[in-house]
């Protein structure tokens, strides 16, 4: 059971919370690195990339993360993706750029089976993205349920949520 548990990836969600201001250097690298240079930001990286479990270790105390679901990943491409010019992402984009016959839904099953990661989608050739990485949120309706200071655990914002992060991306959208 195990085995299998270990094959299939996870998405994470990772969202910074907290800002800009007094972020340690090496902290601050680490965000660059995920691509989240301000607040309410949000990307997609699957579980098994290479050192990520680090790199949120390291950040845990400016971001939150957690496996996200299918039906949220879909909400959230269609409402916050966004392609070159800042242009909202379509069904007909998707399947002209990425030849996807099923549209987003399809592009959103390729994602949490880690076959398309958001990340390699770049165009060298035009140096321009294919779809971008960064998905850019509101705060959360209602506000933040608890402190942006303390853990998810303790009350807070922080940290690892799990299955908890598609209530907050919804809120968020």
């Amino acid at each position: 059971m195990s085995g299998e548990a270990a094959s299939t990836p996870k998405l994470y969600a990772i969202i910074r919370i907290r800002g800009r201001v007094d972020v340690h250097p090496d902290v601050e690298y680490t965000l660059k690195l995920l691509r989240l240079h301000r607040k309410h930001h949000l990307v997609l990286y699957p579980s098994t990339l290479p050192g990520i479990d680090r790199m949120l270790h390291k950040a845990k105390d400016w971001i939150t993360w957690g496996e996200i679901d299918r039906e949220t990943l879909i909400e959230l491409l269609r409402r916050r993706g966004r392609i070159p010019g800042d242009k909202p992402l379509t069904d007909d984009y998707v399947n002209k750029a990425l030849g996807l016959t099923g549209g987003i839904e399809e592009l959103a099953d390729k994602l949490m089976a880690g076959e398309i990661m958001l990340h390699k989608l770049y165009d060298k050739n035009k140096k321009k993205w294919i779809i971008k990485p960064v998905f850019r949120l509101h705060p959360p309706r209602g506000g933040f349920r608890g402190s942006i200071k303390k853990p998810y655990g303790a009350g807070g914002e922080l940290g690892y949520r799990g299955a908890a992060i598609n209530e907050l991306i919804k809120r968020m959208l």
